[in-house]
């Protein structure tokens, strides 16, 4: 009674026959009811026994698996994701070239980083121990141990080693030494600290998950296949490749197979040609979300809506045109326009010139920005705009226009040269970069300008000049770092991760405000520090709100809402700090000033005017030293750093990074940006600018153009050289540069 036992249960002996088939599918059903969805047939003649089973299951080797459902193929669920690494596609471990960067060095020396140079402690003494095992000295070198030394000394041995202190007194106690390796892992527990978990993060590296080689999904989700591929392989196709095979997906199943496919199929053809019509078909389907642009994520969504067809709703879009090149502009007007013959309304704020001349209506807001701004000076058709003289139809109707430099610069004859790119959709590229000039990186959307410079050149520059722990995607070597001393990435991520940041705290020119109170005689008498005049420290702020000007009101299922608070009244900060005025201006009164109000009241303060005077030329002069840096644009954002550092002391000799300067400039802006970029230029700096606009493009001193198209039909250097020099290829960039040039 304690062994497993196997029980047949004979439901029905018969001999076959075609009067027997009711009697054949009753017995079949009983069985299968019986056994648990599985059976046996004896064939007495053959002498020989058949396993079936409604039951995923090999008879033979005994394997089975689960019913499918759509769960079982998505890495977000337990039921579909890899067990490694739960879905992510990599995992995090402890990289040896980090831990050893010096192999020449030995263990004494401080050839192992995370441990330093000897000291008389337990770890060393264990190394060393496992050392004399080897028949090494703790004093050799990293690269003459043997592989066997150095992985007991990095992953741990359960021998039990005889310790030595410098006394060479033995203990009389052994202790199992659970390597390095074991310890930094152990830094990354939720336990640790967190800089404990800062520290051991720097010895760590993504590499691909090995179960799941970067597919994301269990071995079992991985076994189902159409037509020779599985759900992964199709996720990892380019949505244009995806779509022709998708047209072509019925050809190799049966009629049955392709009976139960036609509706599905039509319903993933339709949402993928809704992707390919905005301009999105070099994406992929795995594509992390945080690697997509802004204007890539709109466009996303704007496809979801064509694909649901919805009638009578109004869709507010800000700026689509964003990251995308002229020529995919007429398919994202054309599906802007689909949705509105669908009796839909769609509301676009743009600076495209092409898409507010397609427009049926358009409404100017102006005539400048800010305090300046605020009024409707024109609303009707494109047509009538021309007619009007706003500066954004002067623009649009040609009595304006950015002009084209008389010459283009030279250059200092250095370079910096970047070989062997192959990161993401990169075909072994090598970057020749000339210093000293504008050089813009144009190609069509998703051809490989991001991954070229933010995701390879800039992390080896930061990491070169500052020491920066981002890893750069692969590639073979860069020389010419020496030709620069200092590189300035100018994104357009937040100034601050609060909404306390704003422009006069970014710049610094807060720091000089606030000493200016300081030294006012009110001040003085009170004894009032810089600290006070700051609304981060406890003392001169409003302690009702700390700070903020106003309180959070939670709502449950709401939104929280921010209102004034009660007691300053929005000014952060107390009656007592208020009362130092400046001219007749308090601290609050200052930062509550635009930039152009600012320039004008500290005109007689010349280290707080010189670093306002250059947010106000570079175009931000409608902004406030206050404005909170979450109600900032991403273009604005990169205008303020961008103006913080041209009021620093440059040696001329940087690298300044821009990616997409333009998102939400209008053609003076963008004007005003050029002024201040080749401003930079002229000081002996380099300008990298990755850009679609072509009033940047014609403007630069050099081009590098990528493509030939996106995806896995970019990543290729197609052409150089000078926007005349561009203009005369035949690659999409060159027929809209030719166009611009011809203009003018």
């Amino acid at each position: 009674r304690y062994k497993n036992h196997s029980i047949e249960l004979v439901i029905d002996k018969l001999k076959v026959n075609h009067k027997d088939v009711t009697r054949l599918r009753d017995s079949v059903n009983k069985a299968l009811q019986q056994g648990g969805k599985q059976l046996m047939i004896y064939d007495v003649e053959g002498d020989s026994i058949g396993y079936y089973s409604q039951l995923l299951m090999d008879p033979v080797s005994g394997i089975s698996y689960r019913e499918p459902a759509p769960h079982n193929f998505s890495f977000n669920s337990p039921l579909g994701a890899c067990p490694t690494c739960k879905g992510l596609g990599y995992v995090n471990i402890v990289d040896r070239s980090k831990l050893i960067p010096n192999d020449k060095l030995s263990i004494h020396d401080g050839g192992i980083v995370a441990l330093g140079s000897y000291k008389n402690s337990m770890i060393f003494w264990q190394i060393s121990a496992i050392c004399e095992k080897y028949g090494y000295t703790i004093k050799t070198p990293i690269k003459d141990l043997s592989e066997e030394a150095l992985n007991d000394i990095l992953n741990g041995t359960n021998e039990r080693l005889q310790l030595k202190t410098d006394s060479q007194s033995t203990f009389n106690y052994f202790q199992t030494y659970e390597g390095l390796v074991k310890y930094i892992e152990l830094q990354q527990s939720d336990e640790a600290s967190a800089k404990a978990q800062k520290w051991s993060g720097q010895f760590y590296s993504r590499c691909v998950c090995p179960e799941c080689n970067g597919q994301r999904l269990n071995k079992e989700a991985l076994h189902f296949f159409i037509n020779g591929k599985n759900i992964a392989e199709l996720a990892a196709m380019d949505i244009s490749a995806l779509y022709q095979w998708m047209l072509t997906a019925e050809e190799g199943m049966s009629s049955q197979q392709a009976m139960i496919a036609r509706e599905i199929l039509k319903e993933i053809r339709t949402r993928l040609k809704f992707l390919v019509d905005v301009g999105l078909e070099y994406l992929s389907l795995n594509r992390n979300s945080s690697t997509l642009s802004g204007g890539e994520s709109q466009r996303i969504r704007l496809a979801t809506q064509l694909g649901s067809e919805l009638v009578n709703v109004m869709y507010i879009l800000d700026e689509p045109s964003i990251g995308l090149h002229q020529r995919d502009n007429k398919r994202l007007i054309n599906s802007l326009k689909r949705l509105r013959d669908a009796y839909n309304s769609i509301i676009v704020v743009e600076h495209d010139k092409e898409i507010m001349l397609e427009a049926d209506y358009v409404v100017d807001i102006g005539p400048k920005a800010g305090r300046k701004g605020g009024n409707v000076v024109f609303a009707g058709t494109p047509s009538e705009m021309l007619k009007t003289d706003t500066l954004t139809a002067q623009y649009l109707n040609g009595a304006k226009c950015i002009a084209i430099p008389e010459k283009r610069r030279e250059g200092n004859g250095k370079f910096i040269t970047l070989s062997g790119c192959t990161g993401h959709n990169l075909k072994d590229v090598t970057l020749k970069l000339p210093l000293g000039k504008f050089v813009c990186i144009a190609g069509v959307s998703g051809s490989g300008k991001s991954s070229l410079v933010n995701g390879t050149l800039q992390p080896i520059l930061s990491h070169h000049f500052y020491r920066s722990q981002q890893e750069p995607l692969p590639y073979e070597k860069i020389e010419g770092i020496d030709n620069i001393d200092k590189i300035v990435t100018v994104d357009q991520s937040p100034l601050g991760r609060s909404p306390r940041s704003n422009p006069a705290t970014y710049t610094g020119v807060f720091a000089d405000i606030r000493n200016l109170f300081v030294n006012l005689p009110e001040a003085k008498i009170r004894g009032y520090k810089p600290g006070r005049f700051s609304f981060n420290v406890a003392g001169g702020r409003c302690e009702a709100c700390n700070g903020n000007g106003y309180k959070t009101i939670e709502m449950n299922f709401l939104p929280d809402v921010l209102v004034p608070c009660e007691v300053c009244g929005g000014k952060r900060y107390n009656r007592e700090t208020l009362e130092v005025r400046f001219k007749g201006k308090s601290i609050a009164d200052v930062l509550d000033m635009t930039i152009n109000q600012a320039v004008e009241f500290f005109e007689s303060v010349p280290n707080i005017l010189k670093k306002i005077k250059v947010l106000q030329e570079i175009g931000l002069g409608y902004i406030k030293l206050g404005q909170p840096s979450s109600t900032l644009s991403g273009g604005e954002n990169q205008r303020v750093k961008l103006a913080t550092e041209l009021s620093k002391r440059d040696t001329g000799n940087t690298l300044f990074i821009l990616d997409e300067p333009t998102t939400g400039l209008h053609f003076e802006d963008i004007n005003v940006l050029l002024g201040v970029i080749n401003k930079l230029v002229e000081r002996g700096n380099t300008v990298l600018v990755i850009e679609h606009n072509l009033d940047v493009l014609k403007c630069a001193d050099h081009i590098i153009d990528m493509g030939p198209e996106g995806g896995k039909n970019g990543g290729c250097i197609i052409a150089e050289g000078t926007p005349e020099g561009i203009a005369r290829g035949d690659s999409p960039t060159a027929i809209y540069i030719a166009s611009e040039l011809k203009q003018q």
